[in-house]
């Protein structure tokens, strides 16, 4: 059975070159030197992951039950 999860691809803050993979329903974070790179080391990670709530009998959600949401948000920070 194929499970289809949400992941969020980012930037590494301090290495720009790389990215960061967030898969929410997991709680799962790996990385990769680029963008194909980072979806293969984290879709190993993720068929570990559900493997494992298979075999415990935990539940795996679905991406269509909470879909991904980005936006932006202006913050202005106090002067000290």
């Amino acid at each position: 059975t194929q499970h289809h999860l949400t992941v969020v691809l980012e930037p590494d803050r301090e290495e720009p070159w790389r990215y960061n993979v967030r898969v929410p329903a997991l709680a799962s974070i790996q990385d990769g030197e680029s963008i194909e790179d980072a979806l293969a080391t984290a879709d190993e990670a993720i068929a570990g992951c559900v493997e494992g709530l298979l075999a415990d009998g935990d539940p795996i959600i679905p991406a269509e039950s909470h879909p991904a949401i980005a936006t932006t948000i202006a913050v202005t920070p106090d002067a000290a």
